[in-house]
């Protein structure tokens, strides 16, 4: 049932196209109305996370458009999310705002697209091969799949569910505001799949994949998207189902009293134990690997360090010449099962993202088209058998546009109240003015005054649409905006 939403002001329009999908006479609303305002968003100017900003587009928003009229929809139902002036409701559930809130318009915009539900979409493709595979490899006693698969659940998690369930420190950089999005100080957008680790351990599963959209604040360019989809598995033993092919398999046991942690194992489990839970994770991801990328793949395996996890690897595969990670995993951290109440068992994980495994294998240069609603683009993965060799057939190649932006930073000391400043907020501030016409944005040059020390900084803002050439004018209107919140939004002083 869509939970009822309060009216808007009768100016207030939803805009019901993609920004992939406009045929909008005038190139500066098509620039400008869906980068802040995406697919069935409600929102009141006065209601969204950069004021200014909507206050200066508020003509664009009052005059709407008549082209604007065809929806791009994903299977079934989402409720329109609303940002308000004291909550945020986002898949029919209301949560307050505090001043953690910093989830945006765009951001959210996103919430129920779900690339990799959609049947042909190369997110779904790759999904599938690695399911299949799953499914083909693991078979349980019955000759059903020992894997259960689940892609469906929601993206909005508790802070709990997303840091503390994984034993990640509560001082973790990885927790940080400017690094996630956040609906308030209890509940965010899932960072990771690994979210949901714990409850589907907690109902009683031993073996699942897991996959679906996550959401970070990170930096913009080709290989970088706010939102992008993860897939993870687990499997989990019990004594008998890890010896029981062993030689005297009876007279081993999976724990120990009075152990110590060293680089091979926890300081529960015994060395025995640990050696063979690692050859099955890497046996297991060694075949997958090969079933995706094909039999002469070269693999390695490099030591590295997860919380959730120990010991930890990252797999390496050598492509084009050079090593590349694919996936991380390891063996489940002991505490994490014990309390999901799988205390008498022992397991590994992985994940991994689909959109860098599409991008390799289908050749995609940009993580921007995969939000593309273009039908050359789409009907490039309309393949009959999922297993199906495809390599991308690029569209037309549009020229880039690049605009530069130089300001001083804020001073902590004038009295403002402002907090620091960060990257990541003036990048989420760009996404939300210039949407996916912004391409690329580089840290150019820094500068600090010999005698004041204030510091300043230079950006490259790089545009390019992915459907048609860009105008120099266009892009001026878009720069302009983005020069006026960061002043307004961040505390900036501009230098232009």
């Amino acid at each position: 049932k869509i939970k009822e939403h309060r009216l808007p002001p009768s100016e207030c329009r939803p805009v019901e196209e993609s920004v992939w999908n406009q045929q909008l006479r005038d190139p500066v609303y098509g620039l400008l109305l869906p980068s802040l305002y995406g697919p069935a968003m409600m929102l009141h100017p006065s209601l969204l996370p950069f004021p200014l900003t909507h206050r200066l587009l508020s003509k664009f928003w009052l005059n709407g458009s008549s082209a604007l009229r065809r929806c791009v929809t994903t299977v079934g139902h989402t409720p329109q999310p609303v940002i308000g002036q004291n909550s945020v409701e986002v898949l029919g559930h209301s949560y307050p705002r505090d001043d953690f809130t910093n989830v945006t318009a765009k951001i959210l915009e996103k919430v129920g697209c779900n690339l990799h539900n959609q049947h042909h979409h190369p997110l779904w493709l790759i999904k599938e091969r690695i399911r299949a595979h799953f499914y083909s490899s693991f078979t349980a006693r019955s000759g059903n799949p020992l894997f259960s698969v689940h892609d469906n659940l929601s993206p909005v998690v508790s802070v709990e569910q997303n840091f503390d369930s994984l034993l990640i420190p509560p001082d973790h950089p990885s927790r940080k505001r400017g690094d996630n999005y956040y609906l308030n100080r209890n509940m965010m957008l899932r960072a990771h799949t690994s979210a949901h680790q714990t409850e589907l351990v907690r109902s009683g599963l031993d073996a699942f994949l897991l996959a679906g959209d996550v959401y970070r604040r990170d930096e913009i360019d080709a290989s970088h998207y706010p939102v992008f989809h993860q897939m993870e598995g687990v499997r989990l033993f019990s004594n008998h189902e890890l010896f029981s092919k062993v030689q005297r398999g009876d007279e081993l046991s999976l724990f120990e009293p009075g152990g110590r942690r060293t680089p091979q194992k926890q300081e529960t489990h015994t060395l025995e134990a640990m050696k063979l839970v690692e050859f099955d994770l890497k046996h297991s991801l060694t075949r997958l690997i090969t079933h995706l990328f094909g039999s002469d793949v070269e693999v390695r395996w490099v030591d590295c360090y997860f919380p959730f996890t120990h010991p930890s690897f990252e797999m390496e595969v050598r492509f084009q010449g050079d090593w590349m990670e694919v996936l991380g995993c390891g063996v489940m951290e002991q505490e994490l099962l014990n309390s999901a109440g799988a205390d008498n068992k022992v397991g590994w994980a992985f994940g991994l993202g689909l959109e860098r495994l599409a991008m390799v294998l289908f050749g995609i240069p940009d993580i921007r088209v995969f939000w593309s609603q273009d039908e050359r683009f789409l009907e490039q993965f309309r393949v009959s058998d999922i297993q199906q060799p495809v390599r991308f057939q690029p569209l037309s190649k549009y020229p880039p546009l690049h605009n530069n932006i130089s300001f001083w930073l804020p001073d902590a000391s004038d009295g403002s109240g402002l907090q620091n400043f960060s990257e990541n907020d003036f990048y989420d501030l760009v996404r939300s003015v210039g949407g996916d016409l912004v391409e690329k944005v580089t840290l150019v040059d820094q500068f600090t005054h010999p005698k004041t020390g204030r510091r300043s900084q230079c950006y490259r803002i790089i545009y390019r649409h992915m459907e048609r050439t860009l105008t120099q004018q266009e892009v001026r209107q878009v720069h302009e905006q983005i020069e006026c919140c960061a002043e307004s939004e961040l505390g900036v002083q501009g230098r232009y």
